[in-house]
């Protein structure tokens, strides 16, 4: 988990919002508001984090799934998509497996790493490969990780052969991965919902970041780090 700590765009320390946000939103929250206070991570853990009574105001998953359970149980407002995403397999900088389709990962040796079963990222990939007929696939896994950052960082530290993640985090890992795209018609629907967590403690600053993220400047951030529109 990643934070990040700073005065929020509402000005003053005591009216700082702390955000708890899917870990792929990571660098593109912290150039749209640099101030406030972050908490990265995976969607379902955040999410049970507010059902502990973790201090949150605001909350943004990579699914809809969980702020859908949050809000049915009166403990967030009604979420809204500010974003989509889609995703691709990446492989360490040189490709040294030579993968070049999803069927090259249900080769024999072949090492592969995905996000667990009920982190977005994770049931993500495996619509995915349910929908290429490629269940195979996870006969190769090596690890099953916390969140899309940790599959990423696998990748990159040439400890697998290839991830999936979202086009997102490859593009800001740079030169550490090389992406290879899947077929459109493969792809899951990935959307991105934001919300203020229900009593909040700072609520006007919280609504000043959601209203941030939807306004034409926030989607414009947005645009430019790889995301999709809502």
């Amino acid at each position: 988990m990643v934070a990040g700590c700073g005065g929020s765009s509402s000005g003053t320390a005591g009216d700082r919002p702390t955000v708890l946000a899917a870990s792929s939103l990571t660098e593109v929250f912290q150039s749209i508001d640099p101030d406030a206070k972050y908490s990265f991570g995976g969607s379902d853990e955040l999410a049970s984090q507010i059902q502990e009574g973790a201090p949150a105001d605001v909350y943004a998953a990579a699914s809809p799934k969980y702020p859908n359970q949050l809000h049915d149980d009166g403990l967030v407002d009604e979420p809204q998509i500010f974003a989509t995403n889609r995703l691709v397999i990446v492989v360490p900088s040189g490709n040294p497996a030579g993968i070049e389709t999803v069927a090259d990962l249900a080769k024999p040796g072949t090492k592969v790493v995905i996000g667990a079963e009920g982190v977005p990222i994770g049931d993500y990939t495996r619509t995915v490969l349910d929908s290429m007929g490629m269940n195979a696939v996870l006969d190769s896994l090596v690890s099953n990780e916390d969140d899309v950052k940790g599959v990423l960082a696998k990748v990159a530290a040439g400890d697998a052969d290839a991830g999936f993640v979202y086009a997102t985090d490859a593009k800001a890992a740079g030169a550490e991965v090389e992406a290879i795209e899947l077929p459109a018609s493969a792809q899951a629907k990935v959307e991105y919902p934001i919300t203020m967590v229900a009593d909040a403690a700072h609520e006007e600053a919280a609504q000043q970041f959601v209203d941030l993220v939807m306004s034409d400047e926030g989607q414009q951030q947005l645009r430019e780090a790889g995301f999709g529109p809502p």
